[in-house]
């Protein structure tokens, strides 16, 4: 079937659809990663955005359960270059267009992705229209338009879970996929409140993996439930949206600095960040893929990571004298990372649990059960 995007600007570019019949709006992005567009399909940071993938082929692995970062793909669109209908893996399922058809999302194969990311690039994150049932240009082109965009929707509040649980690997709630490997992991150590503002399960995974037991809250809990199960330290993770219009989290998070240990994760970041009195700003259009360099200004240190965001913190806008800025984007001198002086408070913008991308910054999991280790020696 013949499909098209619209971009807000009157601009049009043709494929052939796949998936799900229908039109959708949202924002449109591009994630500049090889591998790993299942991980990217399912990440819930990608709620309201049609998802433009640069590595020319896409679906040559099909799908698997194992691979899945929620129980559902998260993206409003999907654009590709060229489709493979056939998977070449023995881990696979079932293909790419029939995954998409039976979770009702829509996808466009044929589209120029190095004329849609340049186009992004130059003049920022825009407004579009994907269609494959027949809508006409003029028509997709005004829905574009008249979409109101990302900013000012609570998305967070669309993808968190709705009461709290202990998560277990083998669980029917955020399964993991350590399989056998669950009787060789660490002792539990310490238990965390992992407020979910739309997590990945790979996160899950890693903090089990350094002797952390979660335990998985709604974004809307409030400190006083969170201090009442006993935790240790708090976990804030990724998640979709405009980083200021979740205010509940901000005060949530607010509450709980200074009493416990506190790690966040890109949302869970720019959370922090709110929480200390600072500011985010929308970036043009966002750094999202496998290879982007960071810095540590600490140690001078330099990985290449794993990004999937929009918005970005303003370190003028941080308390002077009490948040210090650890880490720059290479690229463009972004804030990266940043922590509480004294201690008790880390944060970065990246994803250190990749799920796609590289594996540079693993550490930070080993980070924080050491920072909980010392917390709980204090006493």
């Amino acid at each position: 079937m013949e499909g098209i995007l619209a971009f807000e600007d009157g601009t049009i570019l043709h494929g052939r659809g796949f998936g799900h019949e229908g039109w959708v709006a949202a924002e449109l992005c591009f994630n500049t990663s090889m591998t790993g567009y299942q991980e990217i399909l399912t990440d819930p940071s990608y709620r309201g955005q049609i998802v433009a993938l640069t590595c020319p082929e896409i679906g040559n692995t099909g799908i698997n359960p194992e691979d899945e970062e929620s129980d559902r793909p998260q993206v409003s669109g999907l654009l590709v270059r060229r489709l493979s209908t056939r998977g070449s893996s023995w881990r696979e399922r079932e293909t790419l267009d029939v995954y998409l058809r039976r979770h009702k999302v829509l996808g466009l194969e044929g589209v120029d992705t190095r004329c849609l990311t340049r186009k992004l690039r130059t003049l920022g994150a825009m407004k579009g229209v994907l269609a494959n049932q027949g809508m006409k240009p003029e028509e997709a082109v005004q829905r574009a338009r008249e979409w109101a965009g990302l900013g000012g929707k609570d998305y967070v509040a669309e993808v968190t879970c709705t009461k709290s649980f202990e998560w277990d690997p083998e669980g029917k709630d955020f399964p993991g996929r350590l399989g056998s490997e669950r009787e060789t992991m660490p002792a539990v150590r310490h238990r965390v409140a992992a407020i979910d503002c739309g997590m990945k399960r790979n996160i899950l995974r890693q903090l089990r993996a350094e002797g952390i037991q979660p335990i998985v809250f709604p974004a809307k809990a409030t400190a006083e439930e969170i201090l009442g199960a006993k935790v240790d330290g708090i976990f804030l993770s990724n998640g979709p949206g405009d980083p200021s219009v979740p205010t509940y989290v901000h005060q949530m998070v607010r509450e709980l600095v200074g009493k416990k240990p506190i790690f966040g994760i890109c949302l869970g970041h720019q959370m922090l960040a709110h929480a200390l009195g600072g500011k985010t700003y929308k970036l043009k259009f966002g750094h999202r893929g496998g290879n982007q360099p960071v810095k540590d200004l600490r140690s001078g240190k330099v990985s290449i990571t794993s990004q999937n965001h929009g918005y970005a913190v303003d370190p003028d806008s941080l308390p002077k004298g009490t948040v210090e800025v650890t880490h720059v984007n290479l690229n463009d001198g972004t804030c990266e990372g940043l922590q509480l002086k004294g201690g008790g408070a880390f944060s970065v913008q990246y994803h250190p649990e990749a799920a796609p991308g590289p594996h540079d910054a693993g550490y930070f999991f080993r980070q924080f059960a050491e920072l909980l280790d010392a917390t709980k020696k204090r006493g």
